[in-house]
């Protein structure tokens, strides 16, 4: 069995209100590479909650992410929405994410569905179970 797993290729991260060392708010564009049921590339915007001071707090952040690629071997792009959690202690990274709805284009028009996504590295694990319409 393959598994799925995502790979960071670029984060860029900058804080949009609030200072470093108190609670704040920051923007991240990210690049990523998926391998698994999910074969392609994204590009997604987050905005990030950091509740604690300096770096030692746990974050939320909510997230859009556009897939290009293949899943089960269907070619086309959709958008996720994810909802994060990042523990400061442990640097692991949590996500439940969904399709918004309407957003699959090409073979995976009509697809909906949701997965999660888990790690503390820049290659992290995901599931994601595809409904096709």
């Amino acid at each position: 069995m393959t598994d799925n797993t995502f790979t960071v290729q670029t984060w860029d991260e900058h804080i949009v209100s609030g200072s470093k060392g108190t609670p704040r708010v920051a923007h991240a564009h990210a690049t990523y590479e998926y391998a698994g049921l999910i074969e392609g590339a994204s590009i997604a915007d987050a905005l990030l909650y950091y509740a604690e001071t300096g770096d030692d707090g746990d974050s939320t952040s909510i997230a859009l992410e556009r897939i290009e690629g293949t899943v089960e071997g269907r070619k086309g792009s959709f958008i996720v929405r994810h909802e994060y959690r990042i523990s400061a202690a442990t640097h692991h990274v949590s996500s439940t994410f969904t399709v918004v709805p309407g957003s699959a284009t090409g073979e995976l028009t009509g697809m909906t569905g949701s997965g999660t996504t888990s790690g503390s590295s820049q290659t992290m694990n995901y599931t994601f179970e595809p409904v096709f319409g």
